[in-house]
């Protein structure tokens, strides 16, 4: 049995701890998956750090898309517990998450595999916060883009219901800053969370319009960020798909 000052100092402690610990992922070097999704493919994400927009090179932006749940009973928190076990269901038909076994929770990963303008992207998320209300996605490094997305639901000052997705990210690489202020990228990513709100709303029988806020937060590219583009998961997935043939045709070494 502990003593009284040993007591003392773990109720210290305890009070000492923010109250929303539970709800944070707990730092970590490297990424790591206990389990790979069936069907999944986790290239670009095991072994890599998770990255921010201070490791990043582009423009830094903000961006808030919103919808409103006009009628709408259910309560934020019922809003995005849907959203956590349903959030593969509401991406694009290129866009393919594959949540953890464990659900959205702290510290997990997500798997994605998607097709970005006919070209594959291998890459994934962590999940670095997850509470009734809210959870937030980080990318990692070789991502598209260096930030993190923020999926939430609340209560405007009418009483409607609001689902949220909110990102703060720049490009990852001069590759991936090309694509979005010239080749349509942006204007893609824009489309994807719109799609996902949209679809979300309509789980809910709502017919929602989707409104969109973004500033350019920091207009300067990062030029020493610029070699990222040896981890640009893009460029790696296209030639992982490119010599898959090759692979499944080598034999296996003999015991």
């Amino acid at each position: 049995m502990a003593s009284a000052p040993e007591q003392r100092a773990a109720h210290d402690a305890e009070l000492a701890a923010p109250r929303d610990t539970a709800y944070w992922a707990k730092p970590v070097g490297r990424l790591d998956i206990a389990q790979v999704p069936t069907g999944a493919i986790s290239l670009n994400v095991i072994g890599r750090r998770v990255a921010g927009p201070v490791q990043g090179f582009g423009q830094l932006w903000q961006k808030t898309y919103r919808v409103r749940l006009e009628g709408c009973a259910a309560t934020p928190a019922e809003v995005v517990q849907a959203w956590k076990e349903r959030l593969p269901r509401y991406q694009p038909t290129a866009n393919r998450f594959f949540p953890p076994v464990a659900g959205l929770a702290p510290g997990e990963v997500v798997l994605i595999n998607a097709v970005v303008q006919g070209m594959p992207a291998l890459t994934g998320v962590l999940v670095v916060y997850a509470d009734d209300e809210a959870f937030t996605l980080m990318t990692p490094e070789g991502h598209p883009e260096s930030g993190w997305v923020t999926f939430s639901a609340y209560r405007d000052e009418t009483a409607c219901v609001v689902a949220q997705v909110q990102s703060i990210a720049r490009a990852n690489d001069p590759v991936y800053e090309f694509g979005f202020c010239f080749m349509g990228g942006a204007t893609q990513q824009e489309k994807i969370w719109t799609h996902v709100l949209v679809s979300l709303a309509a789980d809910f029988d709502v017919q929602g319009r989707v409104t969109l806020q973004k500033t350019c937060v920091d207009p300067r590219r990062q030029l020493s960020e610029a070699k990222n583009v040896w981890q640009n998961a893009l460029i790696r997935s296209i030639v992982y798909t490119l010599l898959l043939p090759l692979r499944r045709r080598t034999p296996a070494p003999r015991p």
